[in-house]
């Protein structure tokens, strides 16, 4: 039940009326990609799509865990230090764990 005692079926067809379209969506897992390179990943998460005057508005609910990844300020460190391109810059820093020092020093071998 909803608070004030209204119960799931009467809230959506209370939505319906005023023109709000309330959808499940299945998924097996979203991935939310941040600026830093980190994701936040959801597993097996629960999805519903409200759309209301042609605008959609996506809640994600679940057991979520945050994957680490390289800030690209570190990435340009390596890649100038090293004299190397960014992408080769980000796989060395990768393969070090983040390690800044260990990522040049295998660059420059």
């Amino acid at each position: 039940m909803f608070p004030g005692g209204v119960n799931p079926k009467q809230m959506s067809q209370m939505m319906r009326q005023f023109g709000i379209k309330n959808q499940e969506i299945s998924a097996k897992e979203v991935i939310i990609t941040l600026e830093n390179g980190s994701k936040i990943v959801f597993d097996k998460p629960q999805i519903q799509c409200i759309e209301m005057r042609g605008e959609k508005t996506y809640t994600i609910a679940g057991a979520s865990k945050e994957v680490g990844g390289v800030p690209n300020e570190d990435i340009d460190m390596v890649a100038k230090e090293a004299g190397v391109s960014k992408e080769e810059a980000k796989n060395a820093l990768a393969e070090a764990n983040g390690d800044i020092a260990e990522a040049i020093l295998k660059l420059k071998k």
